[in-house]
């Protein structure tokens, strides 16, 4: 079995063990969101998802991501902008935004682990999360330019 699969059972199961009930949209959401890894809007997971559920609605989508989120599934990412992007939760990571094009690239940098704690120590705060992103120009997009 390869990761995504191992993580779409992973995600279906603590739903189920959570009193969600599996339908065949909700399943499919899962699927998109744990074998893309491209942190998609809700419009997209819509579009690439309608020929497969023709009666489904974009509302069914952010249904779904909305229960996802609640159960600890999957991370809003919103930026001031008009959408939210989605991201699979799987372990604890931060993001490279391309400002050119928008495109988020996942990275882990195990140094920052300890950035809550010291940060509570530092300022009295009690810590919940934290969330790191750093902008840039993708590879594809400096190759464009060229």
């Amino acid at each position: 079995m390869d990761v995504a699969n191992e993580m779409l059972d992973d995600a279906v199961k603590s739903l189920r063990e959570s009193g969600v009930r599996m339908t065949p949209q909700r399943h499919a959401i899962l699927e998109y969101l744990t074998t893309g890894h491209t942190h998609p809007t809700a419009d997209e997971i819509y579009r690439a998802l309608e020929h497969r559920f023709p009666n489904m609605s974009v509302a069914t989508v952010y249904n779904n991501l909305r229960v996802f989120r609640e159960k600890g599934i999957v991370e809003e990412m919103n930026y001031g902008d008009a959408s939210s992007r989605f991201d699979f939760v799987t372990t604890r990571h931060y993001h490279m935004i391309c400002e050119n094009c928008g495109k988020i690239v996942d990275f882990n940098y195990p140094v920052l682990d300890d950035v809550e704690t010291v940060a509570a120590h530092l300022t009295g705060f009690k810590v919940d999360r934290h969330r790191l992103e750093v902008y840039g120009t993708c590879p594809d997009c400096q190759s464009n330019v060229q």
